[in-house]
Protein backbone atom coordinates (compact mmCIF):
# COMPACT_ATOMS: atom_id res chain seq x y z
CA UNK A 1 0.00 0.00 0.00
CA UNK A 2 1.48 3.21 -0.89
CA UNK A 3 1.52 6.34 1.18
CA UNK A 4 -1.63 8.03 -0.48
CA UNK A 5 -3.52 4.71 0.25
CA UNK A 6 -2.56 4.59 3.74
CA UNK A 7 -3.69 8.15 4.11
CA UNK A 8 -6.50 7.43 2.36
CA UNK A 9 -7.86 4.71 4.76
CA UNK A 10 -6.53 6.77 7.96
CA UNK A 11 -9.06 9.38 6.77
CA UNK A 12 -11.55 7.08 6.86
CA UNK A 13 -10.84 5.18 9.67
CA UNK A 14 -10.90 9.17 11.31
CA UNK A 15 -13.77 9.79 10.16
CA UNK A 16 -15.34 7.14 12.05
CA UNK A 17 -14.42 8.27 14.96
CA UNK A 18 -14.05 11.50 15.34
CA UNK A 19 -16.08 13.62 17.89
CA UNK A 20 -19.72 13.81 17.53
CA UNK A 21 -20.47 16.99 19.02
CA UNK A 22 -23.70 18.70 18.12
CA UNK A 23 -23.12 22.51 16.80
CA UNK A 24 -25.88 24.87 17.60
CA UNK A 25 -26.40 27.88 15.88
CA UNK A 26 -23.48 26.65 13.22
CA UNK A 27 -21.71 29.98 11.33
CA UNK A 28 -23.34 32.58 14.62
CA UNK A 29 -21.35 29.77 17.05
CA UNK A 30 -18.79 31.40 19.60
CA UNK A 31 -15.33 30.55 19.04
CA UNK A 32 -12.72 30.95 21.45
CA UNK A 33 -10.15 32.17 19.05
CA UNK A 34 -10.98 33.22 15.41
CA UNK A 35 -8.69 31.95 12.90
CA UNK A 36 -6.81 35.58 11.96
CA UNK A 37 -6.50 35.37 15.96
CA UNK A 38 -4.41 32.06 15.90
CA UNK A 39 -0.53 31.35 15.74
CA UNK A 40 0.25 29.49 12.61
CA UNK A 41 2.01 26.32 13.01
CA UNK A 42 1.24 24.16 9.57
CA UNK A 43 3.92 24.19 7.39
CA UNK A 44 6.35 25.88 9.56
CA UNK A 45 8.79 23.11 9.86
CA UNK A 46 8.86 21.88 6.16
CA UNK A 47 10.96 18.93 7.04
CA UNK A 48 8.63 17.83 9.45
CA UNK A 49 5.91 18.37 7.24
CA UNK A 50 6.75 16.91 4.19
CA UNK A 51 7.53 13.38 6.38
CA UNK A 52 4.70 10.72 6.23
CA UNK A 53 3.41 10.40 9.81
CA UNK A 54 -0.46 9.25 8.89
CA UNK A 55 -0.77 8.44 13.00
CA UNK A 56 2.51 8.90 14.65
CA UNK A 57 3.54 12.55 15.42
CA UNK A 58 6.32 14.17 12.95
CA UNK A 59 9.85 14.72 14.58
CA UNK A 60 10.63 16.73 17.11
CA UNK A 61 11.06 20.17 16.24
CA UNK A 62 12.51 22.78 18.51
CA UNK A 63 10.81 25.80 16.60
CA UNK A 64 7.66 24.41 17.28
CA UNK A 65 8.03 23.72 20.67
CA UNK A 66 8.75 27.58 20.97
CA UNK A 67 5.13 28.65 18.79
CA UNK A 68 3.35 26.15 20.99
CA UNK A 69 4.75 27.50 24.24
CA UNK A 70 2.28 30.04 26.00
CA UNK A 71 -0.71 28.27 26.78
CA UNK A 72 0.89 26.08 30.09
CA UNK A 73 2.39 29.27 31.13
CA UNK A 74 -1.16 31.32 31.55
CA UNK A 75 -2.23 28.34 32.97
CA UNK A 76 0.28 28.02 35.76
CA UNK A 77 -0.27 31.65 36.94
CA UNK A 78 -3.34 30.28 38.83
CA UNK A 79 -0.75 27.53 41.16
CA UNK A 80 0.89 31.32 41.77
CA UNK A 81 -2.06 33.45 42.37
CA UNK A 82 -2.13 35.28 45.87
CA UNK A 83 -4.35 32.74 47.75
CA UNK A 84 -1.92 30.12 47.02
CA UNK A 85 0.94 31.93 48.16
CA UNK A 86 -0.95 32.63 51.12
CA UNK A 87 -1.43 29.16 52.07
CA UNK A 88 2.23 28.68 50.99
CA UNK A 89 3.50 30.91 53.48
CA UNK A 90 1.08 29.44 55.98
CA UNK A 91 2.20 26.41 55.73
CA UNK A 92 5.75 27.17 55.85
CA UNK A 93 5.56 29.45 59.21
CA UNK A 94 3.49 26.43 61.30
CA UNK A 95 4.60 23.36 59.59
CA UNK A 96 8.46 24.42 58.21
CA UNK A 97 9.63 22.22 55.74
CA UNK A 98 7.52 18.99 56.14
CA UNK A 99 4.78 19.99 53.84
CA UNK A 100 6.96 20.14 50.97
CA UNK A 101 6.59 16.97 49.82
CA UNK A 102 2.55 17.66 49.82
CA UNK A 103 2.71 20.83 47.72
CA UNK A 104 5.65 18.55 44.89
CA UNK A 105 2.77 16.35 44.83
CA UNK A 106 -0.40 18.59 44.56
CA UNK A 107 1.20 20.22 41.49
CA UNK A 108 1.87 16.81 40.30
CA UNK A 109 -2.28 16.06 40.68
CA UNK A 110 -3.02 19.70 39.03
CA UNK A 111 -0.52 19.11 36.24
CA UNK A 112 -2.50 15.82 35.19
CA UNK A 113 -5.48 17.40 35.53
CA UNK A 114 -4.50 20.22 33.55
CA UNK A 115 -2.75 18.38 30.91
CA UNK A 116 -6.75 16.21 30.48
CA UNK A 117 -7.91 19.90 29.73
CA UNK A 118 -5.48 20.34 27.58
CA UNK A 119 -6.04 17.38 25.98
CA UNK A 120 -9.84 17.94 25.49
CA UNK A 121 -9.38 21.26 23.93
CA UNK A 122 -7.00 19.95 21.16
CA UNK A 123 -9.03 16.82 20.58
CA UNK A 124 -12.44 18.05 19.99
CA UNK A 125 -11.55 22.36 18.60
CA UNK A 126 -13.66 23.02 21.47
CA UNK A 127 -12.69 24.10 25.25
CA UNK A 128 -15.23 22.23 28.19
CA UNK A 129 -17.63 24.93 28.34
CA UNK A 130 -18.40 24.88 25.44
CA UNK A 131 -18.67 21.22 25.43
CA UNK A 132 -20.73 21.48 28.79
CA UNK A 133 -23.33 23.82 26.71
CA UNK A 134 -23.80 20.93 23.87
CA UNK A 135 -23.46 18.21 26.00
CA UNK A 136 -26.54 19.00 28.78
CA UNK A 137 -30.04 20.76 28.75
CA UNK A 138 -30.43 24.03 28.89
CA UNK A 139 -30.97 23.58 33.23
CA UNK A 140 -28.09 22.20 33.48
CA UNK A 141 -25.79 24.20 31.87
CA UNK A 142 -26.65 26.99 33.10
CA UNK A 143 -26.31 25.64 36.60
CA UNK A 144 -23.10 24.64 35.84
CA UNK A 145 -22.45 28.02 34.37
CA UNK A 146 -23.57 29.27 37.52
CA UNK A 147 -21.63 27.71 39.48
CA UNK A 148 -18.34 28.53 37.41
CA UNK A 149 -19.12 32.22 37.87
CA UNK A 150 -18.79 31.81 41.51
CA UNK A 151 -15.69 30.40 41.64
CA UNK A 152 -14.46 32.96 39.04
CA UNK A 153 -15.65 35.51 41.45
CA UNK A 154 -14.56 33.80 44.74
CA UNK A 155 -10.82 33.76 42.91
CA UNK A 156 -10.92 36.88 41.45
CA UNK A 157 -11.75 38.79 44.68
CA UNK A 158 -8.81 37.04 46.72
CA UNK A 159 -6.55 38.16 43.50
CA UNK A 160 -7.75 41.72 43.33
CA UNK A 161 -7.26 41.90 47.13
CA UNK A 162 -3.89 40.47 46.86
CA UNK A 163 -2.73 43.12 44.06
CA UNK A 164 -4.43 45.71 46.25
CA UNK A 165 -2.29 44.74 49.36
CA UNK A 166 1.32 45.10 47.48
CA UNK A 167 0.17 48.50 45.94
CA UNK A 168 -0.71 49.29 49.55
CA UNK A 169 2.77 47.91 50.82
CA UNK A 170 4.84 49.66 47.87
CA UNK A 171 3.01 53.12 48.68
CA UNK A 172 4.21 52.98 52.47
CA UNK A 173 0.59 53.10 53.20
CA UNK A 174 -0.71 55.94 51.14
CA UNK A 175 -2.93 54.26 48.99
CA UNK A 176 -5.67 52.07 50.77
CA UNK A 177 -6.88 48.83 49.74
CA UNK A 178 -9.87 49.86 48.35
CA UNK A 179 -7.85 52.40 45.79
CA UNK A 180 -5.94 49.60 45.29
CA UNK A 181 -8.84 47.45 44.40
CA UNK A 182 -10.06 50.11 41.35
CA UNK A 183 -6.45 50.76 40.33
CA UNK A 184 -5.79 46.91 39.82
CA UNK A 185 -9.35 46.70 38.10
CA UNK A 186 -8.05 49.29 35.03
CA UNK A 187 -5.58 46.05 34.40
CA UNK A 188 -8.61 45.15 32.01
CA UNK A 189 -8.13 47.76 29.89
CA UNK A 190 -4.19 46.63 29.52
CA UNK A 191 -5.48 43.39 28.95
CA UNK A 192 -7.45 44.12 26.39
CA UNK A 193 -5.01 46.28 24.38
CA UNK A 194 -2.47 43.60 24.41
CA UNK A 195 -5.28 40.68 23.32
CA UNK A 196 -5.67 42.95 20.23
CA UNK A 197 -2.33 43.51 19.70
CA UNK A 198 -2.05 39.53 19.26
CA UNK A 199 -2.05 36.45 21.25
CA UNK A 200 1.70 36.51 21.48
CA UNK A 201 2.51 39.44 23.02
CA UNK A 202 -0.44 39.01 25.47
CA UNK A 203 1.70 35.94 26.42
CA UNK A 204 4.56 38.25 26.51
CA UNK A 205 3.22 40.18 29.06
CA UNK A 206 2.25 36.91 31.54
CA UNK A 207 5.77 35.64 31.11
CA UNK A 208 7.45 39.18 32.25
CA UNK A 209 4.97 38.43 35.33
CA UNK A 210 5.85 35.41 36.14
CA UNK A 211 9.57 36.18 35.86
CA UNK A 212 9.30 39.07 38.27
CA UNK A 213 7.69 36.59 40.87
CA UNK A 214 10.36 34.30 40.04
CA UNK A 215 12.90 36.67 40.92
CA UNK A 216 11.84 38.09 43.78
CA UNK A 217 10.79 35.30 45.67
CA UNK A 218 14.32 33.75 44.66
CA UNK A 219 16.22 36.70 46.03
CA UNK A 220 13.65 36.71 49.50
CA UNK A 221 15.18 33.01 49.34
CA UNK A 222 18.65 33.87 49.20
CA UNK A 223 18.29 36.38 51.47
CA UNK A 224 17.01 34.08 54.71
CA UNK A 225 18.79 31.18 52.79
CA UNK A 226 17.22 28.53 54.24
CA UNK A 227 18.64 24.83 55.56
CA UNK A 228 19.01 22.59 52.42
CA UNK A 229 19.02 19.70 54.27
CA UNK A 230 15.86 20.31 55.76
CA UNK A 231 14.19 21.11 52.51
CA UNK A 232 15.65 18.18 50.54
CA UNK A 233 14.39 16.25 53.42
CA UNK A 234 10.79 18.06 53.32
CA UNK A 235 10.59 17.17 49.35
CA UNK A 236 11.82 13.92 49.89
CA UNK A 237 10.25 12.38 52.97
CA UNK A 238 6.46 12.36 53.53
CA UNK A 239 5.50 13.75 57.03
CA UNK A 240 2.44 14.48 58.47
CA UNK A 241 0.58 15.18 62.03
CA UNK A 242 -2.53 16.74 63.35
CA UNK A 243 -1.21 20.08 63.99
CA UNK A 244 -0.09 20.46 60.09
CA UNK A 245 -3.49 19.08 58.87
CA UNK A 246 -5.08 22.04 58.36
CA UNK A 247 -2.10 23.83 56.12
CA UNK A 248 -1.67 20.31 54.37
CA UNK A 249 -5.47 20.67 53.72
CA UNK A 250 -4.81 24.29 51.76
CA UNK A 251 -1.92 23.12 50.30
CA UNK A 252 -3.69 20.61 48.10
CA UNK A 253 -7.22 22.36 48.19
CA UNK A 254 -5.68 25.35 46.39
CA UNK A 255 -4.02 24.15 43.94
CA UNK A 256 -6.56 23.20 41.14
CA UNK A 257 -8.85 26.33 40.28
CA UNK A 258 -12.54 25.55 38.73
CA UNK A 259 -11.78 28.34 36.10
CA UNK A 260 -8.68 27.19 35.59
CA UNK A 261 -10.16 23.75 34.06
CA UNK A 262 -12.30 25.61 31.84
CA UNK A 263 -9.33 28.40 30.70
CA UNK A 264 -6.76 25.83 29.91
CA UNK A 265 -9.29 23.78 27.59
CA UNK A 266 -9.61 27.18 25.84
CA UNK A 267 -5.95 28.37 26.03
CA UNK A 268 -4.98 25.46 23.44
CA UNK A 269 -6.54 26.50 20.58
CA UNK A 270 -4.61 30.07 19.87
CA UNK A 271 -2.62 27.53 18.04
CA UNK A 272 -3.65 26.65 14.71
CA UNK A 273 -3.83 22.85 13.89
CA UNK A 274 -5.76 20.27 11.83
CA UNK A 275 -7.27 18.39 14.35
CA UNK A 276 -8.67 15.86 11.85
CA UNK A 277 -5.35 14.62 11.14
CA UNK A 278 -4.09 12.45 14.19
CA UNK A 279 -0.84 13.22 13.85
CA UNK A 280 -0.94 17.14 14.12
CA UNK A 281 -2.87 16.12 17.43
CA UNK A 282 -0.63 13.57 18.70
CA UNK A 283 2.21 16.51 18.20
CA UNK A 284 0.23 19.57 20.49
CA UNK A 285 -0.49 17.37 22.33
CA UNK A 286 3.28 16.37 22.73
CA UNK A 287 4.34 19.93 22.41
CA UNK A 288 1.67 20.93 25.48
CA UNK A 289 2.17 18.61 27.24
CA UNK A 290 6.18 19.62 27.54
CA UNK A 291 5.13 23.03 27.82
CA UNK A 292 3.08 22.35 30.67
CA UNK A 293 5.60 20.05 32.49
CA UNK A 294 8.23 23.16 32.65
CA UNK A 295 5.60 26.01 33.38
CA UNK A 296 4.49 24.44 36.49
CA UNK A 297 7.68 23.13 37.22
CA UNK A 298 8.44 27.25 37.52
CA UNK A 299 5.44 27.29 39.27
CA UNK A 300 6.34 24.57 41.85
CA UNK A 301 9.91 26.75 41.98
CA UNK A 302 8.29 29.51 42.79
CA UNK A 303 5.82 28.30 45.50
CA UNK A 304 8.62 26.30 47.58
CA UNK A 305 10.90 29.68 47.21
CA UNK A 306 8.05 31.05 49.30
CA UNK A 307 7.13 28.05 52.28
CA UNK A 308 10.80 27.84 52.72
CA UNK A 309 11.21 31.32 53.14
CA UNK A 310 8.41 31.55 56.01
CA UNK A 311 10.05 28.51 57.27
CA UNK A 312 13.21 29.45 57.80
CA UNK A 313 11.83 33.17 59.25
CA UNK A 314 9.31 32.41 61.29
CA UNK A 315 8.24 28.28 62.23
CA UNK A 316 8.45 27.76 65.70
CA UNK A 317 7.69 31.54 66.16
CA UNK A 318 5.15 33.62 68.09
CA UNK A 319 4.31 35.21 65.04
CA UNK A 320 3.87 31.93 63.44
CA UNK A 321 0.04 31.39 63.32
CA UNK A 322 -0.80 35.00 62.87
CA UNK A 323 1.18 35.79 59.78
CA UNK A 324 -1.31 36.55 56.30
CA UNK A 325 -0.79 38.53 53.40
CA UNK A 326 -1.82 41.43 55.01
CA UNK A 327 1.19 41.45 57.84
CA UNK A 328 3.64 39.36 55.86
CA UNK A 329 5.43 42.10 54.58
CA UNK A 330 5.84 43.76 58.04
CA UNK A 331 7.13 40.66 59.36
CA UNK A 332 10.17 40.26 57.07
CA UNK A 333 11.24 44.03 56.87
CA UNK A 334 11.15 43.13 60.64
CA UNK A 335 13.25 39.93 60.64
CA UNK A 336 15.36 41.01 57.73
CA UNK A 337 15.20 44.63 56.44
CA UNK A 338 16.94 46.29 58.57
CA UNK A 339 18.03 49.88 56.09
CA UNK A 340 16.85 47.78 53.07
CA UNK A 341 12.99 47.09 51.85
CA UNK A 342 12.46 43.78 51.84
CA UNK A 343 9.23 43.91 52.47
CA UNK A 344 9.33 45.73 48.87
CA UNK A 345 10.67 43.06 47.42
CA UNK A 346 7.75 40.99 49.11
CA UNK A 347 5.37 43.81 47.66
CA UNK A 348 6.58 43.28 44.16
CA UNK A 349 6.19 40.05 43.78
CA UNK A 350 2.48 39.88 45.41
CA UNK A 351 1.75 42.41 42.89
CA UNK A 352 2.68 40.40 39.78
CA UNK A 353 0.71 37.59 41.17
CA UNK A 354 -1.73 39.54 41.55
CA UNK A 355 -2.21 41.48 38.76
CA UNK A 356 -1.19 38.24 36.45
CA UNK A 357 -4.04 36.25 37.94
CA UNK A 358 -6.38 38.70 37.57
CA UNK A 359 -5.74 38.98 33.96
CA UNK A 360 -5.86 35.39 33.25
CA UNK A 361 -9.22 35.52 35.34
CA UNK A 362 -10.93 38.01 33.04
CA UNK A 363 -9.30 35.93 29.78
CA UNK A 364 -11.31 32.57 31.69
CA UNK A 365 -14.79 34.65 32.31
CA UNK A 366 -14.42 35.51 28.48
CA UNK A 367 -14.51 31.81 27.61
CA UNK A 368 -17.06 30.72 30.20
CA UNK A 369 -19.78 33.17 29.71
CA UNK A 370 -19.12 32.87 26.11
CA UNK A 371 -18.70 28.69 25.93
CA UNK A 372 -22.03 28.00 27.88
CA UNK A 373 -24.09 30.89 27.15
CA UNK A 374 -22.89 31.29 22.88
CA UNK A 375 -23.21 35.26 23.48
CA UNK A 376 -21.12 36.88 20.81
CA UNK A 377 -20.44 40.17 21.52
CA UNK A 378 -17.15 42.21 21.13
CA UNK A 379 -14.32 41.51 23.31
CA UNK A 380 -14.47 44.68 25.14
CA UNK A 381 -18.08 44.42 26.71
CA UNK A 382 -17.56 40.85 27.08
CA UNK A 383 -14.60 41.68 29.65
CA UNK A 384 -16.20 44.64 30.85
CA UNK A 385 -18.96 42.82 32.04
CA UNK A 386 -16.56 39.96 33.58
CA UNK A 387 -14.71 42.09 35.30
CA UNK A 388 -17.20 44.26 36.71
CA UNK A 389 -18.83 41.00 38.40
CA UNK A 390 -15.70 40.30 40.13
CA UNK A 391 -14.92 44.01 41.14
CA UNK A 392 -18.13 45.51 42.26
CA UNK A 393 -18.07 42.76 45.39
CA UNK A 394 -14.62 43.51 45.85
CA UNK A 395 -14.83 47.00 46.06
CA UNK A 396 -17.23 46.38 48.70
CA UNK A 397 -15.44 43.80 50.68
CA UNK A 398 -12.46 46.38 50.55
CA UNK A 399 -14.10 49.05 51.80
CA UNK A 400 -15.61 46.91 54.47
CA UNK A 401 -12.63 44.80 55.90
CA UNK A 402 -9.77 48.07 54.86
CA UNK A 403 -8.97 48.43 58.19
CA UNK A 404 -8.50 45.22 59.49
CA UNK A 405 -5.98 42.51 58.32
CA UNK A 406 -7.41 39.76 60.21
CA UNK A 407 -10.84 40.26 58.66
CA UNK A 408 -9.16 39.82 55.57
CA UNK A 409 -7.79 36.28 56.42
CA UNK A 410 -11.22 35.14 57.38
CA UNK A 411 -12.82 36.48 53.91
CA UNK A 412 -9.49 34.81 52.12
CA UNK A 413 -10.44 31.33 53.96
CA UNK A 414 -14.89 31.57 52.79
CA UNK A 415 -13.83 32.58 49.95
CA UNK A 416 -11.34 28.85 49.78
CA UNK A 417 -14.57 26.83 51.19
CA UNK A 418 -16.74 28.58 48.02
CA UNK A 419 -14.09 27.34 45.95
CA UNK A 420 -13.86 24.06 47.14
CA UNK A 421 -17.65 23.35 46.55
CA UNK A 422 -17.42 24.61 43.27
CA UNK A 423 -14.67 21.78 41.99
CA UNK A 424 -16.50 18.77 41.30
CA UNK A 425 -18.78 21.07 38.80
CA UNK A 426 -15.51 21.32 36.90
CA UNK A 427 -14.04 18.26 37.23
CA UNK A 428 -16.45 15.48 36.31
CA UNK A 429 -17.39 17.12 33.53
CA UNK A 430 -13.50 17.34 32.47
CA UNK A 431 -12.95 13.45 33.46
CA UNK A 432 -16.53 12.03 31.57
CA UNK A 433 -16.04 13.85 28.75
CA UNK A 434 -12.41 12.63 28.03
CA UNK A 435 -13.43 9.03 29.09
CA UNK A 436 -16.21 8.83 26.25
CA UNK A 437 -15.51 7.62 22.47
CA UNK A 438 -18.13 9.79 20.85
CA UNK A 439 -16.27 13.10 22.17
CA UNK A 440 -12.40 11.80 22.27
CA UNK A 441 -12.37 9.08 19.36
CA UNK A 442 -9.17 7.65 19.54
CA UNK A 443 -7.90 10.13 21.89
CA UNK A 444 -10.38 8.98 24.85
CA UNK A 445 -8.09 8.21 28.10
CA UNK A 446 -7.31 4.58 28.81
CA UNK A 447 -8.59 2.51 31.69
CA UNK A 448 -5.40 3.23 33.60
CA UNK A 449 -5.37 6.79 33.23
CA UNK A 450 -9.39 6.99 34.10
CA UNK A 451 -8.84 5.17 37.24
CA UNK A 452 -5.79 7.85 38.16
CA UNK A 453 -7.75 10.85 37.13
CA UNK A 454 -11.06 9.69 39.11
CA UNK A 455 -8.79 8.59 42.11
CA UNK A 456 -7.02 12.33 42.39
CA UNK A 457 -10.44 14.13 41.78
CA UNK A 458 -12.15 12.09 44.37
CA UNK A 459 -9.19 12.80 46.81
CA UNK A 460 -9.50 16.57 46.08
CA UNK A 461 -12.78 16.70 46.73
CA UNK A 462 -12.81 14.64 49.77
CA UNK A 463 -10.10 17.10 51.16
CA UNK A 464 -11.82 20.25 50.13
CA UNK A 465 -14.96 19.06 51.58
CA UNK A 466 -12.61 18.73 54.84
CA UNK A 467 -11.66 22.12 54.37
CA UNK A 468 -15.45 23.28 54.81
CA UNK A 469 -15.73 21.15 57.97
CA UNK A 470 -12.75 22.07 59.57
CA UNK A 471 -13.77 25.72 58.63
CA UNK A 472 -17.25 25.24 60.19
CA UNK A 473 -15.32 23.52 63.54
CA UNK A 474 -12.10 24.67 63.68
CA UNK A 475 -11.48 23.70 67.52
CA UNK A 476 -13.08 20.29 67.27
CA UNK A 477 -10.73 17.82 64.77
CA UNK A 478 -12.96 14.46 66.20
CA UNK A 479 -16.08 16.52 64.72
CA UNK A 480 -13.84 17.33 61.67
CA UNK A 481 -12.96 13.33 61.37
CA UNK A 482 -16.62 12.39 61.42
CA UNK A 483 -18.32 15.14 59.80
CA UNK A 484 -15.97 15.48 57.09
CA UNK A 485 -16.76 11.87 55.53
CA UNK A 486 -20.82 12.63 55.44
CA UNK A 487 -20.09 15.95 53.77
CA UNK A 488 -17.62 14.90 51.69
CA UNK A 489 -19.66 11.51 50.39
CA UNK A 490 -22.76 13.77 50.30
CA UNK A 491 -21.17 16.91 48.20
CA UNK A 492 -19.76 13.79 45.48
CA UNK A 493 -22.97 12.19 45.31
CA UNK A 494 -25.38 15.10 44.87
CA UNK A 495 -23.06 16.99 42.00
CA UNK A 496 -22.71 13.52 40.47
CA UNK A 497 -26.68 13.12 40.69
CA UNK A 498 -26.95 16.57 39.55
CA UNK A 499 -24.62 16.05 36.62
CA UNK A 500 -26.20 12.51 35.83
CA UNK A 501 -30.00 13.80 35.85
CA UNK A 502 -28.25 16.68 33.28
CA UNK A 503 -28.35 13.51 31.04
CA UNK A 504 -24.22 12.72 31.18
CA UNK A 505 -23.37 10.11 33.40
CA UNK A 506 -24.63 6.68 32.48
Amino acid sequence: MNPHEKEEEYQQRLLLTQPLVSIEGNEEEELAYDSTERIHVIGVDVESEAYDYSAAAPPFSWRKLWLFTGPGFLMSIAFLDPGNLEGDLQAGAVAGYSLLWLLLWATAMGLLVQLLAARLGVVTGRHLAELCREEYPRWARIFLWAMAEFALIGADIQEVIGSAIAIKILSHGFIPIWVGVIITALDCFVFLFLENCGVRKLEALFAVLIATMAISFAWLFGKTKPNGVELLRGVLVPNLSSNTAKQAVGVVGCIIMPHNVFLHSALVQSRELDNHRTSHVREALTYYSIESVAALTISFLINLFVTTVFAKAFYGTQEANSIGLGNAGEYLQEKYGGSFPVAYIWAIGLLASGQSSTMTGTYAGQFIMGGFLNMRMKKWLRALITRSCAIIPTLLVALVFDTSGDSLDVLSEWLNVLQAIQIPFALIPLLRLVSKDEVMGVFRISTALQIASWCVAGLVMVINSYLLVDFSHPRDWKTVHSSGICVCSLHIVVSSCILSKGGYIV
